[in-house]
């Protein structure tokens, strides 16, 4: 049963990477997009004091854990784009037809993303090193950005799967990554500290996701502190059992129908 299931995973996450790899436009706009945002934003407001109290913390070291955090975020709310096609093909629902269990399907899918996601915020982060920010680079302050932004792109590319099975519609998909990449960018500390926000902007950022992950990845990664990682890592886990539930009871769900 475990061989199957692991067989499964898998194949599914294999032929996510292959769909990834065939369409390389796509792929290359996904890092052509952050890292202009990066030398934009990061040589433009390259005075901006950002208060973290150390002397020599520019605003690039500041803005490339944010950048980082958003590749993840803008490839993460089109991952259920990738599911819209497989259902209007009918390749789901030959595969949920399969014995081959519905929520194992798209975990092959999720990890694929995942995996996907992190690697690029990885090369941004070292485009980000390239062009001059400078960074904290020890073990536990490169292991605890990955952490949470993988858990950030567990939840948010469950959402946007979730999106797609329950819609099925492409225009949906657009709407959804309108109305959730940059309402949560502008409302999260990965441009701005929250200490320097507007009140009630900054009350917003304090329970946006996005801050959880910017946070601590800029905590372990400009400060070498990872003290506070504990209470993001748990916040980011809830919000992405939530989900990630949610999605496979749908997939689930979508089964019965077929």
């Amino acid at each position: 049963m475990m061989a199957n299931t692991m067989t499964i995973l898998g194949a599914v996450c294999w032929r996510t990477w292959l769909k990834t790899a065939r369409r390389p436009v796509v792929l290359a706009f996904s890092f052509v997009q952050p890292i202009i945002w990066l030398l934009f934003f990061g040589f433009l407001f390259h005075r901006f004091d950002v208060g973290l109290g150390l002397r020599g913390v520019r605003y690039l070291d500041f803005l490339l854990p944010g950048v980082c955090a958003m590749t993840v975020l803008f490839g993460a709310s089109q991952s259920g784009i990738g599911l819209i096609r497989d259902m209007q093909t009918g390749f789901l629902q030959r595969l949920f037809d399969s014995p081959a269990n519905p929520g194992v399907v798209l975990g092959g899918k999720l990890l694929a993303d995942v995996a996907r996601l992190l690697a690029q915020a990885v090369v941004i982060g070292l485009l980000g090193l390239v062009v001059g920010a400078k960074l904290d680079l020890t073990l536990a302050g490169l292991v605890a950005p990955l952490l949470a932004l993988g858990l950030f792109a567990i939840a948010f590319c469950s959402l946007s799967c979730l999106v797609a099975m329950k819609t099925g519609a492409p225009e949906s998909m657009a709407t959804f990554v309108h109305l959730v990449n940059m309402p949560l960018l502008f409302t999260s500390s990965a441009l701005v500290p929250a200490r320097q926000m507007p009140d009630w902007l900054a009350a917003i950022s304090r329970v946006n996701p996005l801050t959880l992950a910017v946070d601590a990845s800029r905590d372990a990664l400009l400060l070498g502190e990872v003290s506070s990682l504990g209470m993001a890592l748990m916040l980011l886990t809830a919000i992405g059992i939530v989900l990630l539930a949610a999605a496979w009871t749908t997939a689930i769900g979508l089964r019965r129908q077929s």
